[in-house]
């Protein structure tokens, strides 16, 4: 299975969006809390984004056809069709565990 990193992005492919997951509005899959810039996906039509319904801050991506993933700071990322997991850095704290903030 292909996986695809990009700064703390990092796309998983899997079988497919799981049942009970809510899509999203627009292609953006993460922003920057420091910057603001975003990992998004080039072409809007070749991709839908879903919320994971377990509520963990995962999403997923159901690509249809030949994409970038896409960020202000870093090299575009070709994404071939498929279905991606797409998990958010996490680093461990002493008061918790927490995602990476850009």
């Amino acid at each position: 299975m292909a996986q695809y990193r990009q700064g703390d992005v990092l796309l998983i492919e899997c079988d497919a969006v799981p049942k009970g997951a809510k899509r999203r509005t627009g292609v953006v899959v993460a922003t920057g809390e420091a910057t603001g810039h975003r990992h998004r996906f080039e072409d809007e039509s070749a991709v839908a984004v879903y919320d994971a319904p377990d509520g963990d801050g995962d999403l997923f991506a159901d690509v249809k056809f030949d994409t970038a993933l896409v960020h202000e700071e870093h090299g575009p990322i070709p994404v071939k069709p498929g279905v991606y997991r797409i998990r958010r850095q996490r680093e461990y704290t002493p008061e918790a565990i927490r995602r990476v903030s850009d």
